[in-house]
């Protein structure tokens, strides 16, 4: 595929686009997130699964916007917890609450538990207006530190100790982080199919009609 695609990442967060961006910028591929166009109308994250989520985003987004859509749905998976926060990670404190007060939360509900054994799960989706998507899926090992260290990354990255480079996930370069992370290996997944990925969004999206007058 010769000319640009445009890929609308279906989030409002930039830490999670310009990671993005990063990871396709090789591929004639521009990236757009929601931001880039005007309000639209917000969609319940309700499904059961990161995978349900994941393509609820990606393909509202298609319909809503026009475009193939990219949409992550990933979160923090604790052992001690029984899995949460899960699916609920990104309003584990609250509608509105900083990625500070959820991370303190955890380690609150952390308190004196000796199993401190964790995972990061990332499911892909990208969807086109019509409805299919494809989906890649990834996950990362960890523990749960007893107190935040480092100032990079995002969500709950600063108590999320990762063994192999003993450091927290805040405490890699965004380099670093792209190699091991669970986002990071989907992604390294869908970045090796792109080539594919071009060629399937380009049979998949809807043929504009020119209309002669």
């Amino acid at each position: 595929m010769k000319k640009s695609a445009t890929l609308v990442i279906a989030t409002r967060n930039k830490g999670k686009t310009a990671e993005i961006r990063d990871l396709l910028k090789d591929f004639p591929v521009v990236i757009k997130n929601l931001d880039d166009f005007g309000p639209i109308p917000s969609l319940e994250e309700d499904g059961d699964t990161f995978d349900e989520n994941a393509y609820k985003k990606a393909s509202f987004a298609a319909r809503i916007l026009g475009f193939p859509s990219l949409a992550d749905d990933s979160g923090l998976l604790v052992e001690a917890l029984d899995g949460a926060p899960g699916i609920h990670s990104a309003r584990y404190a609250g509608e509105n609450a900083t990625d500070e007060q959820r991370y303190l939360k955890l380690l609150e509900e952390m308190q004196g538990k000796s199993n401190r054994r964790a995972a990061f799960e990332c499911v892909i989706s990208i969807a086109v207006p019509t409805g299919p998507a494809l989906t890649y899926e990834a996950r990362c090992q960890g523990l749960i530190t007893e107190s935040p260290a480092g100032s990079n990354g995002f969500g709950y990255d600063p108590i999320f100790f990762y063994p192999p480079l003993n450091k927290t996930f805040a405490q890699l370069t965004r380099e670093e982080k792209n190699r091991v992370s669970h986002r990071g290996k989907a992604f390294a997944e869908l970045k090796d199919e792109f080539d594919k990925v071009l060629i399937w969004i380009d049979q998949n999206m809807p043929v504009q009609e020119i209309i002669h007058g």
